[in-house]
């Protein structure tokens, strides 16, 4: 029987898999934090629902990703605080894909460079 460890190397050798898994990463480093800071203060579930005065399976699915909805960021700062933290959300700009060509006509412009730079 495989581990764990084992499993999920195997799957994300996988393209398929590896390409997927890029895509939902920061989802589940943001479910990774919440989790982390519920265990911290030792709290269960639902003691968290009491404090966000919703319930038990709420709380789950929220940890878990796979409600129908995503929560809103009301309840993703309720339940924030509720462990004593401070949701903050923010833009962060996405690197540009690098060139594989350095023909003028493939080069970024130096505007698109400067604003990139700051």
């Amino acid at each position: 029987m495989l581990t764990h460890k084992q499993l999920r190397a195997q799957a994300l050798a996988r393209p398929d898999v590896a390409a997927e898994f890029e895509k939902q990463i920061e989802e589940f480093a943001l479910l990774d934090e919440f989790l982390r800071a519920r265990a911290e203060q030792g709290l269960t579930q639902a003691e968290v629902a009491a404090k966000i005065g919703t319930t038990q399976s709420a709380v789950a699915r929220m940890e878990s990703g796979r409600g129908k909805h995503s929560p809103s960021l009301a309840t993703l700062s309720k339940y924030a605080e509720a462990l004593g933290c401070k949701l903050e959300v923010r833009l962060v700009r996405q690197r540009a894909p690098k060139l594989k060509s350095t023909s003028p006509s493939t080069r970024t412009p130096k505007a698109a460079r400067t604003l990139r730079a700051r």
